[in-house]
């Protein structure tokens, strides 16, 4: 006897789950989860994030996370051809937005191959929510022309990336890099860019952008790896390198405005590095948030 088959269909959405802070989900999202029979989760999803599935909704952790054991991607898709064949409503809840580096695209392929039409609901990307968090605007018409996002991350035997010619396009360009996935691999990123920017060329490190825990580092080019051990930063993290890295600085002194005056105020320059922990990263994010 065959087993009775799903008298509706299931359906799977794709919804960026945003940087972390439950409260920059978008209204479409929040009702997506609501309604999931199965929710697949990345690592980086706050328990914030899952507070908005329904009593009964089956959670399962998928991983996901650069550097650390994960869930392989045919059994992430398996599992939710599986889900929606009987009928169920499948949540694939990823971190920051699906489309930009979360593998969105390999999985919205695979659904459509097997039949399936995903719908995908887009969350803040990190890159984004990374300098906002540090209460400076990812472009600026005065100090860049563009923005670039790239991964520091590239597909195992895959091309790299090469961070030279990318360099060179940053500096021609003018042009802003934004790069996910980054910290395992910061000494050739370094080193690459190097060949092509400045030492003094700003950058930005931000780990766990819109969080209480949220970490960073603003440094140069020239002395970011160092940076990067001396204070223990490691993945997840965003680097940002280029001139708008500068309205950090500015955040950097309006934060210290606000504060009042202090016993021993760092000074901000050019030369200046690791000014980056001298105020309250997360309460200038809860300013930019509106929260």
């Amino acid at each position: 006897m065959k087993a009775a088959q799903p008298s509706q269909p299931g359906q799977v959405t794709l919804v960026g789950a945003g940087p972390g802070d439950a409260e920059l989900l978008t209204l479409k999202a929040v009702k997506a989860i609501a309604a999931a029979d199965v929710i697949l989760v990345d690592d980086l999803v706050g328990e914030d994030v899952l507070a908005h599935a329904r009593p009964g909704a089956r959670v399962t952790y998928v991983g996901k996370r650069g550097g650390c054991k994960s869930t392989p991607q045919a059994e992430i898709e398996q599992l939710m051809l599986q889900a929606v064949r009987a009928g169920e409503n499948v949540v694939r809840l990823k971190g920051g937005d699906p489309f930009i580096f979360g593998r969105g695209g390999e999985e919205v392929e695979s659904l459509r191959h097997a039949g399936i039409e995903p719908v995908v609901i887009n969350g803040i990307t990190a890159g984004l929510a990374a300098m906002t968090a540090l209460g400076a605007p990812l472009t600026h018409r005065d100090r860049a022309h563009g923005v670039v996002f790239v991964t520091g991350h590239p597909r195992k035997n895959g091309p790299s990336v090469n961070w030279a010619c990318l360099g060179e396009a940053a500096r021609e360009l003018r042009l802003t890099l934004v790069i996910y996935m980054g910290i395992s691999s910061a000494a050739s990123i370094q080193a690459g860019l190097l060949a092509a920017l400045p030492a003094y060329t700003p950058v930005a490190v931000i780990r766990r952008a819109s969080l209480p825990t949220q970490r960073q580092c603003v440094t140069t080019l020239g002395d970011l790896l160092d940076d990067l051990h001396r204070h223990g930063l490691s993945s997840p993290a965003i680097m940002v390198v280029g001139d708008v890295v500068q309205g950090v600085r500015a955040a950097l002194t309006q934060s210290a405005d606000d504060a009042g005056p202090h016993p021993n105020p760092p000074p901000i320059g050019e030369g200046v590095t690791n000014q980056r922990v001298s105020f309250d990263a997360s309460r200038v994010a809860r300013k930019r948030y509106g929260n």
